[in-house]
């Protein structure tokens, strides 16, 4: 028997989205631009991923397939099955959440290009990032934006430098086509933005729930 769609959703460029999914499902993300993923428990919204508690529990800064994504009450919230980036790059555990108040103040403090790999004029920033983009869409369940925990920045490579601990934006991205699969671990509520990605250029992200056969 194949594989069941039970959810499809398209991501416009810098908007958000949130959906419920059940423990078993599967979850792929299909991009070519940065996803800022988020994820809580279904039945106890305060339990919410941690990007602190998945490097420890991994001791890596880069997962990939096999990996969990760890709540903060360190439980496994959903699994890496797939990873269609691995080979030409890695996605984020160490930044957070681009907002306007984050554009404005880089644009302030001329600090544009280092933030985002390429020259930009101020009248080019959006007023608005994933920040603003998650507060929405999860402001149905209740959840104010203060506790939405940093993301799980999917095909956002970075390189760091591991003597100094710098961190560099890069213009590595996934070709069409490539997705992210997930197992849930538990019952939960996901939700992502479709970063407005400066360094390359924003582009939309499509969501797929699967039942697997």
């Amino acid at each position: 028997m194949a594989e069941r769609i039970v959810y499809h959703a398209h991501i416009p460029h810098n908007t958000g989205l949130a959906w419920e999914m059940a423990r078993g499902q599967h979850l792929r993300l299909y991009g070519q631009s940065i996803g800022d993923f988020v994820c809580f428990n279904r039945h106890n919204l305060r339990e919410r991923f941690d990007q602190g508690r998945t490097k420890t529990y991994c001791s890596k800064i880069w997962i990939s397939t096999g990996a969990p994504l760890m709540s903060k009450f360190n439980n496994p919230m959903l699994r890496i099955v797939y990873d269609g980036f691995a080979g030409t790059g890695t996605h984020d555990l160490q930044k957070g959440m681009c907002s306007g108040a984050r554009f404005q103040r880089a644009a302030q403090e001329g600090r544009l290009a280092e933030y985002y790999n390429r020259d930009l004029r101020p009248e080019d920033l959006p007023d608005h990032g994933c920040w603003e983009n998650l507060s929405r869409a999860l402001a149905p369940w209740g959840i104010p934006p203060e506790d939405i925990p940093s993301p799980f920045n999917v095909f956002q490579h970075l390189h760091i430098d591991c003597t100094t601990g710098a961190m560099h934006n890069t213009s590595v991205r996934p070709g069409p086509g490539t997705y992210i699969e997930f197992r849930a671990e538990m019952d939960l509520l996901c939700a992502l933005s479709a970063c407005p990605d400066l360094t390359v250029g924003g582009k939309p992200y499509d969501v797929v729930v699967l039942e697997p056969a």
